[in-house]
């Protein structure tokens, strides 16, 4: 009786086990980063993204104006990979535009407040955090480089967008 349930604990602990290693991160949206994100304690990192450029990205694929020139815009694939890049990965979360989980990756696992009080345990659970300026401006790249036939100046662009989380008195 013993060795039955040593091997069923063992099983059920493997199976957990291999569950974790397997695990798929999705997408859980703004709305989830904001219940943190907004406080002053955290650099109002929300309330940023939510004034800028980015947060209205897809937004801007249906003005009349572009609807005029491009009327497949908020629909064409060629436009939504920079004005809305989860449209296939999270498609309910394209009117968001570029998002948190765009450039951090998606937010299922690390979103609990036990995993993201621990940067390393964050990162192992899919949060996607740039180690340099460099690094940084390479994901801005995939989407700035000459986009709309205009240069990119990452330098001024990041001043504009950059939401640091201010430093622990």
């Amino acid at each position: 009786m013993n060795r039955v349930l040593f091997i069923s604990i063992i099983g059920i602990l493997l199976i957990f086990f291999i569950s974790l290693l397997g695990q798929e991160f999705t997408y859980v949206g703004a709305g989830k980063c904001k219940i943190c994100h907004k406080t002053e304690k955290q650099g109002r990192q929300f309330l940023l993204w939510e004034e800028k450029k980015h947060s209205k990205s897809f937004a801007a694929l249906t003005t009349e104006e572009i609807k005029a020139k491009f009327p497949d815009a908020p629909e064409n694939p060629e436009c939504l990979k920079c004005h809305a890049p989860l449209f296939e990965k999270a498609a309910e979360f394209k009117e968001e535009g570029v998002t948190c989980e765009v450039c951090h990756g998606p937010g299922s696992v690390y979103k609990k407040l036990s995993i993201m009080k621990n940067r390393e345990e964050a990162v192992k659970n899919g949060l996607i955090l740039y180690d340099s300026a460099e690094a940084i401006k390479k994901q801005c790249l995939t989407c700035h480089d000459m986009a709309h036939e205009k240069p990119f100046d990452f330098e001024a662009a990041w001043e504009k967008v950059k939401h640091p989380i201010p430093e622990k008195q």
